[in-house]
């Protein structure tokens, strides 16, 4: 079986980075290099007994053969009826300390001598790091970041599970919207959207919900009252892809004031959409919508970011050092490229109305770009009516 990525893509960042192997250990990473391959005992949680589930993969630059897989003891069952591309398989660990191990043993019959080996520090439990750090003949690197860079353009099976996980977001956002209304409460509408994600196969992951007034963000027993806006922005998960949008409803039709608010927003959101293509400066994204954002009268309450997301929210292109999650703008001054998946998010805190929020995913195609799940983008009106008991 080949690979279903890139490998000699891989072994140029490896090379560009002076890394002999990786060490990979995040659960995204090794469903990404396995072609999907997640163990689903522990898709959920990590922990068991005195220690917790660590994948182990061990990638040799240049030699796919050496590749090998360390799993836990019951994962051969998925394996056997799921093969992944690796013919090496482990399956005799349960402590992440067990794992590591028997992956470093690998490491060393089939790269004997000094190794620089690139790992993923944010994803290696103490008690494994401690296991490579006391081995004289391997130099330990930053294995994350090569990483990021050969997931950051996404290939057609990717770009499916995505389109088809941000249309799964709104369509439980249309649901939700569609069956509460006046007393409704924000933990109510969460579990819809909870229960309409799940019925559609994706893994709920979180939503960010916020009512009337208030800028808080949290589930809580706040009820929706006649007039007051509410903005959900959730993530779900298919087949390990994100899907993440926020849209926005009212109870009852919305006056003026509200149509202008999001009509800021959404010019905002536009202008930073217009200049996605293959080639094009990541800059230009927030160029655009910094000039559109200095014009608008409630600039002072409005932020702006794109970033990109796929496996993880968050991850290449990183295109920003300024926004809620800190990372360096590495991408920025960079060119986009055709696969590449943004996020395009424009918040406002409006100390009145409250919390009015658009977000987007914007694909860059060869010729442009074009928005996954680009519905419901306006108002969505909700009848006055009490929801029924």
């Amino acid at each position: 079986m080949n690979p279903p990525f890139d490998h000699r893509h891989l072994d140029e960042l490896m090379a560009g980075a002076g890394l002999d192997a990786l060490l990979v250990t995040s659960k995204h990473n090794v469903q990404y290099l396995l072609g999907g391959h997640r163990f689903f005992f522990f898709d959920y949680m990590d922990a068991i007994g005195v220690s917790r589930y660590l994948p182990v993969l061990v990638y040799v630059r240049g030699d796919l053969d050496a590749t090998r897989y360390v799993g836990n003891a019951m994962e051969s069952w998925q394996l056997d009826n799921d093969p992944v591309w690796v013919s090496d398989l482990d399956t005799s660990t349960w402590r992440a300390q067990d794992a590591i191990g028997v992956g470093l043993a690998h490491l060393r019959r089939v790269l004997p001598g000094q190794a620089v080996v690139g790992i993923e520090g944010s994803f290696l439990p103490v008690e494994a790091y401690q296991r490579l750090a006391v081995e004289p003949s391997v130099t330990l690197r930053d294995g994350q970041f090569v990483l990021e860079r050969l997931r950051a353009v996404k290939r057609l099976d990717e770009l499916k599970l995505l389109e088809e996980a941000s249309e799964a977001i709104v369509a439980s956002m249309r649901a939700a919207f569609g069956t509460h209304g006046a007393g409704s409460t924000k933990r109510e509408i969460v579990q819809t959207l909870r229960q309409e994600q799940t019925r559609l196969g994706m893994t709920f992951e979180y939503c960010l919900v916020s009512m009337g007034a208030s800028h808080n963000r949290a589930p809580s027993e706040a009820s929706w009252a006649p007039g007051e806006v509410l903005c959900l922005d959730s993530g779900g998960n298919l087949g390990g892809y994100i899907g993440d949008l926020a849209r926005m409803a009212v109870l009852g039709e919305p006056d003026a004031e509200l149509e202008d608010l999001l009509a800021e927003v959404d010019a905002i959101q536009r202008a930073a959409r217009g200049p996605i293509a293959d080639g094009v400066v990541g800059q230009a994204i927030f160029d655009r919508a910094t000039a559109v954002l200095a014009a608008s009268p409630h600039r002072e309450v409005i932020t702006f970011v794109a970033h990109g997301m796929g496996l993880i929210s968050h991850e290449a292109p990183r295109l920003t050092s300024t926004g809620p999650v800190p990372y360096p703008n590495y991408d920025g001054p960079r060119a986009l490229a055709a696969g590449m998946v943004l996020s395009v998010e424009t918040t406002m805190l409006h100390p009145r109305r409250g919390f009015i929020k658009l977000e987007d995913t914007v694909i860059v195609t060869p010729d442009g770009h074009r928005a996954f799940g680009d519905h419901l983008r306006g108002w969505n009106v909700v009848d006055l009516s009490p929801t029924p008991v």
